[in-house]
């Protein structure tokens, strides 16, 4: 072979290789090729990822959806709307008002109450105290409460109280009071309805349930249920009502327990178990 031949070969077989060099380079991916290829599988993880996800929460969210559909339990007193009138005011209205319908008979409108012989406090206050704790324990029971007032600073007749709750269409109504007597030995509790109108006969219902838990909550001395025509705030009234005499405030020992919180919670929740008593053993 010439010298020229061989020359000739040689750069042949050196072209050759810088074409196959070219054709390697231009198969393998770059640098930024492999970036761009991994950013897009990343992506299209955190998509599938996202989507199962969603779905997961949607799922979630139809389960907690199916679980509030469950009945809600229903409390003692759910539906049953009750009247609260805590007797007296801080300053009485001596002006007259009949005693019922129909009568000719007189009595002032509403007085200030009695005073604790030892505590010194209004029977206005200590009713108020009562009856605001009735309050918040029938209110715990699912009941809808109304009361004739929430200050000392009112001026309502017994009659006003009575046809307060008559509008409202309560179920029951309690009117909240303490008693006096000129012996400091008296003491206990005693329910007063009235003995001839048309809601005498329910009343009496309603009081027959609720003494004996206010006896057991407080082991007070039993009074008794007295029937008679002659309060206004019940003769005037057109649902069931009833008087609650809580205790005697001339009793020193029994003045001082009406004035304490824990015995007023006692009072209050005895008289939500027997209204509570009353509604569960049906009304009339």
């Amino acid at each position: 072979m010439t010298k020229k031949m061989m020359a000739l070969l040689l750069a042949l077989l050196l072209a050759f290789g810088a074409v196959m060099a070219e054709a390697s380079d231009a198969a393998l991916p770059t640098d930024e090729a492999v970036e761009e290829s991994a950013e897009t599988a990343t992506g299209e993880t955190e998509e599938v990822a996202d989507k199962t996800e969603t779905e997961e929460t949607e799922d979630e969210a139809a389960g907690t959806g199916e679980e509030s559909e469950e009945p809600v339990e229903q409390k003692r007193l759910s539906g049953v709307k009750i009247g609260i009138d805590p007797g007296h005011q801080a300053h009485g209205n001596s002006q007259k008002e009949t005693v019922a319908p129909n009568s000719s008979q007189k009595k002032a409108k509403v007085s200030s109450g009695t005073q604790g012989v030892r505590t010194r406090i209004a029977e206005y206050v200590t009713v108020l105290e009562i009856s605001m704790k009735l309050r918040d324990a029938l209110e715990a029971l699912g009941a809808e409460v109304y009361l004739t007032r929430e200050t000392h600073d009112v001026d309502l007749s017994n009659q006003d109280r009575a046809k307060m709750m008559n509008e409202l269409g309560v179920d029951l109504v309690l009117r909240i009071h303490c008693d006096g007597a000129e012996s400091s030995k008296s003491h206990g509790i005693g329910l007063f309805v009235s003995k001839s109108n048309d809601i005498a006969a329910e009343s009496l219902r309603a009081a027959e349930a609720i003494l004996p838990r206010l006896i057991a909550a407080t082991g007070a001395k039993d009074r008794g249920i007295t029937q008679n025509d002659n309060y206004t705030g019940q003769n005037w009234s057109t649902v069931p009502c009833l008087m609650v005499e809580c205790g005697f405030m001339s009793n020193p020992e029994e003045d001082e327990k009406l004035n304490d919180p824990d015995y007023q919670w006692q009072l209050a929740k005895g008289m939500a178990e027997g209204i509570c008593d009353y509604i569960e053993n049906g009304r009339e």
